[in-house]
C-alpha cells in the first residue's frame, strides 16, 4: 500500500505543510477544519517559507508568515538534501523527459519532500501530481488534501 494511503494515525505526528496548502487556505479557507484538528508537531518548511514571501503581498500576509516562523519551528534542507534533489531531478529529466522549466518548478517541492523525509515528517500536501511523482522516486510520508 503506498504510503500516501496509509490512514493519518499510522504515520508520523510531526508534519509539514506543503505550499500548496498553506495558499489554498490563505486564499479560500478549505482547509480550515481539517487544521483545527490536527494532531502532532507542525514544522515548518524555510522552503515553503521562501515560496510564501516570494508571493506575499500585503501586510496580513506577511504578518501570517511571520506568525508561522515564530510558532512553528522551522526545517531546512541539508546539504544531502540539495544534492539528493539534483540527483533525483535528474533522473526524472531522464525518464519523464520533463521541460527545464517543470523541473525547476520541482526542485522546492523535491526540497520539501526530502526535508521532510530526513526529519521523519509527514507532508500534507493538495499538490498530488507532483508529489506522487516525487514519491515514486523517492519514498516519504505524505497525505493529499
Amino acid at each position: 500500500m503506498p504510503e500516501s494511503a496509509h490512514s493519518p494515525a499510522s504515520m508520523s505526528s510531526v508534519l509539514i505543510f506543503d505550499t500548496s496548502v498553506i495558499v489554498d487556505q490563505l486564499r479560500s479557507g478549505c482547509h480550515q477544519q481539517r487544521i483545527q484538528s490536527i494532531s502532532g508537531l507542525i514544522r515548518t518548511s524555510s522552503v515553503a517559507l521562501a515560496e510564501l514571501w516570494r508571493g506575499a503581498t500585503n501586510p496580513a500576509e506577511r504578518e501570517f508568515l511571520r506568525a508561522l516562523e515564530k510558532n512553528h519551528p522551522v526545517l531546512t534542507p541539508t546539504e544531502k538534501n540539495w544534492l539528493e534533489s539534483g540527483q533525483i531531478l535528474g533522473k526524472m529529466h531522464v525518464d519523464k523527459k520533463l521541460t527545464p522549466g517543470k523541473l525547476r518548478d520541482l526542485h522546492f517541492d523535491v526540497l520539501i519532500a526530502l526535508t521532510a523525509r530526513s526529519h521523519g515528517a509527514r507532508v500534507i500536501t493538495s499538490n498530488r501530481s507532483d508529489f506522487e511523482l516525487i514519491h515514486h522516486y523517492r519514498k516519504f510520508q505524505m497525505e493529499i488534501w
